[in-house]
């Protein structure tokens, strides 16, 4: 059953490729079977919708900017000597999202905080929800050089925007008083407007370290930081050396 061209031209004008591809074919089903009118078009819609669906999930994950992806299925559990699994599990269901609070992964390297991490992240975009992942020292030179071309206050947008934003490895690099500023400023902009993941190898009493020794500037940060947040704890030894120890 050939489609008239007429409908073809409404369909590529309305941008509904999927329903333009399988229209023939689901109509000429639709004629043996003997279908109703309203079946042959709820065939058709739930199609366009549902290629639309993942579509829009591709291209949130690749906007993403994950360096790997990674799921949660993967993480191996009985590696850490201390993680509370059912904490991390439950955030899989994007309450901290809908609520526009913060999770920081606190731990030494090789724990798997940028696993849990961009595991979320990952699940979250399939969930239909913006994510951004980006390193500290990334976002904070990104910002750096903003800044000097007189576009801070665009680049900044691009931290604020997503529905969550990944901080990878906070505290692995030194930061000095112009990158300390810039990070208070996107930790600011996001407060109790988006949800916000960070990962960090440094206990709490030790951020001001990371930010150039400012003990105003990293308590203004932690206040705004876990006003509304979780923290989740990992200890043990770094998964990477695993294999050299046995």
């Amino acid at each position: 059953m050939a489609m008239p061209d007429t409908v073809a031209h409404y369909l590529t004008y309305l941008k509904l490729t999927t329903l333009q591809s399988l229209c023939e074919n689901v109509a000429q089903q639709a004629a043996t079977e003997k279908w109703s009118y309203l079946q042959f078009l709820e065939v058709l819609v739930r199609e366009e919708a549902l290629q639309r669906q993942q579509r829009g999930r591709e291209r949130r994950v690749a906007q993403a900017h994950f360096p790997v992806l990674k799921t949660v299925e993967e993480f191996d559990w009985r590696w850490p000597q201390s993680i509370d699994d059912m904490t991390v599990k439950h955030l899989f269901r994007f309450q901290f999202i809908k609520e526009h609070s913060n999770i920081v992964f606190l731990g030494g390297v090789g724990l798997g905080k940028s696993h849990l991490a961009t595991a979320l992240g990952y699940a979250a975009c399939l969930a239909d929800y913006s994510v951004l992942f980006t390193t500290a020292i990334e976002a904070i030179n990104n910002l750096v050089a903003a800044q000097k071309l007189g576009r801070l206050k665009h680049e900044l947008k691009k931290y604020s925007r997503p529905q969550v934003l990944i901080v990878d490895e906070l505290g692995y690099l030194p930061i000095d008083k112009t990158g300390a500023d810039l990070l208070f400023q996107i930790i600011s902009q996001r407060y109790e407007r988006g949800a916000l993941i960070i990962t960090s190898n440094r206990a709490y009493k030790d951020w001001a370290e990371i930010f150039n020794n400012d003990s105003t500037l990293t308590s203004a940060l932690l206040d705004r930081l876990l006003h509304h947040a979780k923290t989740v704890l990992i200890k043990g030894k770094s998964y990477r050396m695993k294999d050299q120890e046995k």
